[in-house]
């Protein structure tokens, strides 16, 4: 895979890319990621990338031009251009899950009172949002869209373990734990010592749902889940519903 990050602040990814996972995935040859500084598609002399809103209002838009140059001089017929925004479809798990089969991605970073308009309307693919607030710029948001796309690619983790993790199934994850066993007086659950794999299993699937259900039952709506599923939660509503 390759990602395209068009910035004005390409000096924020150096360190980014030398991270943990990361920058193993990266070394690993599995992604490469390129920052483009859009100011260098500036024509003016002075490398000016914003100007005034027509109608008024408070603060400045990023110039067409050199953000159109710098997304042309990069993107080939197998790219999706994706603008980081407030705007845009809020980030989940489903849509990493189909990023991380693209080829080439390009990530727009908008920065003052976001770009112009004709930018978004005639070369940007998709809008991608992290969340319901505003920041500064978009390049915060291109990295967690980076990271949660590139760990889901072929060899990134061993033994494919984000299967296991919140989200990737439509469920909360379950409780994980390690040494030691016993801490200021509290136990680890008997059962993930007991090396029943099966009863572990079990626990694990309990809990998973166990936690969607009362952290964040919203994501039960969107999931199909199976006879044995539909069971199992049905005990946990009835056990919570009478406390």
């Amino acid at each position: 895979m390759r990602i395209d990050v068009l910035t004005l602040f390409p000096e924020i990814f150096t360190h980014f890319e030398e991270w943990s996972i990361i920058g193993r995935i990266i070394d690993k040859g599995l992604v490469t990621i390129r920052k483009i500084n859009i100011r260098d598609f500036s024509e003016d002399k002075h490398k000016r990338v914003d100007d005034y809103p027509y109608g008024g209002g408070p603060g400045m838009i990023m110039k067409p031009e050199p953000i159109y140059s710098a997304i042309k001089e990069v993107k080939s017929d197998n790219s999706k251009v994706i603008y980081l925004s407030p705007q845009g479809k809020v980030l989940n798990q489903q849509l990493v899950n189909r990023l991380s089969k693209e080829e080439h991605l390009i990530l727009l970073c908008g920065h003052y009172e976001g770009i112009d308009n004709r930018i978004i309307e005639n070369y940007v693919d998709l809008e991608i949002s992290i969340g319901d607030y505003v920041l500064t710029g978009g390049e915060i948001p291109a990295m967690v869209l980076i990271e949660s796309i590139i760990r889901l690619l072929p060899g990134a983790l061993g033994k494919e373990s984000y299967k296991e993790e919140s989200h990737f199934n439509g469920l909360l994850e379950y409780p994980q734990y390690t040494r030691p066993r016993v801490f200021n007086g509290l136990s680890v659950p008997e059962v993930l010592l007991s090396g029943n794999h099966q009863k572990i299993q079990e626990w694990r699937k309990y809990q998973s749902l166990k936690n969607t259900y009362l952290k964040r039952p919203d994501l039960l709506e969107n999931i199909q889940l199976t006879d044995e599923e539909m069971k199992i939660l049905k005990k946990i509503k009835e056990e919570f519903d009478r406390k």
